[in-house]
């Protein structure tokens, strides 16, 4: 059952409710901002606090309440294993939303000691944009935070951003020119960005079009591979479409002109840019710059061409009272006050990997390097882990605030973890296309790649 809320003073406090499993449920609302709790019977005092992703506005959340999980079955393993499980919603739930995050977060873990009890240790976690949420949670409030699982993170947001207009400056460029399309100060967000996909979805259907989206994807490091369930695809055609619905999806439909008008409303402007920028160093340096040659010579294509299109075109400042904002409110310090366990997709092009890589270079200038590890499991998709992959990882960092030292976190040991879960553990969440299927464990050895437009 769930529980009402009470409204004392623009606060509302849970009622606690019971379900058959005696865990007592609390809802309500904080200054504006709905909140769940739950706590099990057997509470072993260690509460564990959800920072959830971005929500562009009308998503349908899954489940269709406030999550306490990346992956529901995750819940009911740490409730069953005596975890207090909070979240809040946030204030406006949809869109950018790290700065009420970072606030009413705090304002739930305040709630939770005043009217349930004090937390032994408190463990903040979060999905993909919630991972930045719980690491400056833990940075920027030392002492309340025993430790953080980052889930999928995104810790740059303003070089994930400076990203996402490379991208589509290239694509309005190369694939685009001459279209009335507003890539900063949108008039028309969702024109532009339907223009920017029409564009895509154009290019897909000849040789030219595919390798000018190769060199656009290259741009951004974005990876070749799109699907939970299948490996890497091995065909030029093949890695290139998958490589354009990363772009398409994560970066012209989502934090394209729609998702940057939302942050431009909170920042006061836009915050991105790309004057001075060379896209060829970008490609020289990419990950992707074999693909890039492979296209190119298969559609009898001058790269260089096109890269001096790039060069010519009229380039985009930041409007300077806007880029502190994304500095504040999306780029981790790396100061580590408590230990991190990061778990990511070696696939990931919502979240690239090499935000692992910047990550943990903050951590050697600001933090401790001995409080740092990263896992990685070999998948494509964004956030695409199975329960079992999730609660192995946390486990481990509850084993690392228990002992003091990390276990070991080789992959052969943490695939042995993951398979003794029952099978609705060994289902991985799959956000792009929904589907359900048992897949193995998937923990591997790797090495993420280099950022290309990274904030500092």
């Amino acid at each position: 059952m769930l529980a009402a809320g009470l409204m004392l003073g623009g606060q509302a406090v849970g009622v606690a409710a019971a379900d058959a499993a005696e865990r007592r449920t609390y809802e309500g609302e904080i200054d504006g901002a709905k909140y769940k709790v739950v706590v099990p019977e057997r509470w072993n005092r260690t509460l564990v606090l959800y920072s959830h992703g971005y929500y562009p506005e009308g998503f349908p959340v899954p489940g269709g309440g406030i999550a306490l999980s990346n992956h529901p079955e995750t819940a009911e393993w740490l409730l069953d294993h005596g975890y207090a499980l909070a979240a809040s919603e946030y204030k406006g739930k949809y869109g950018y939303t790290v700065e009420p995050a970072l606030t009413d977060q705090i304002a739930l873990l305040d709630w939770f000691g005043e009217n349930v009890a004090k937390p032994r240790r408190t463990v903040a976690t979060g999905q993909s944009m919630g991972g930045i949420v719980a690491t400056l949670l833990a940075e920027r409030n030392p002492g309340r935070f025993a430790g953080v699982v980052d889930i999928c993170a995104a810790f740059d947001f303003s070089g994930y951003m400076n990203v996402a207009l490379d991208l589509n400056f290239a694509v309005k460029t190369l694939l685009a020119p001459g279209q009335d399309i507003d890539l900063v100060h949108p008039k028309d967000p969702q024109a532009s960005a339907q223009a920017l996909s029409n564009a895509i979805d154009e290019a897909l259907k000849t040789r030219k079009g595919r390798a000018r989206l190769a060199l656009v994807g290259s741009l951004g490091n974005i990876p070749a591979w799109y699907s939970t369930y299948d490996r890497k695809p091995t065909k030029l055609a093949e890695q290139i479409r998958q490589q354009a619905t990363w772009v398409q999806g994560a970066y012209t439909l989502g934090n394209g002109p729609i998702g940057r008008a939302d942050i431009e409303r909170r920042a006061g402007g836009n915050p991105s840019w790309n004057v001075g920028v060379d896209y060829g160093r970008q490609l020289a340096r990419s990950g992707q710059k074999a693909l890039v040659a492979k296209a190119y010579r298969a559609a009898r294509l001058s790269v260089k061409d096109d890269l001096k299109r790039l060069a010519g075109a009229p380039r985009i400042a930041a409007d300077p009272g806007a880029v502190p904002y994304l500095f504040r409110y999306g780029v981790a310090r790396g100061t580590t006050p408590a230990p991190v366990l990061t778990i990511h997709n070696t696939g990931d092009g919502g979240a690239p990997e090499y935000g692992q890589r910047w990550y943990a270079e903050q951590v050697k200038r600001h933090g401790d390097p001995a409080k740092l590890r990263q896992t990685f499991v070999d998948r494509g998709s964004h956030c695409a882990f199975t329960a079992a992959e999730e609660v192995v990882t946390m486990r481990n960092l509850i084993e690392r605030l228990d002992t003091g030292k990390w276990p070991d976190l080789s992959p052969k040991r943490l695939n042995r973890a993951a398979s003794t879960f029952p099978r609705p553990y060994q289902i991985p969440i799959d956000f792009l296309t929904g589907q359900e299927k048992v897949v193995k464990p998937a923990f591997t050895t790797y090495s993420p790649g280099f950022p290309l437009r990274s904030s500092r």
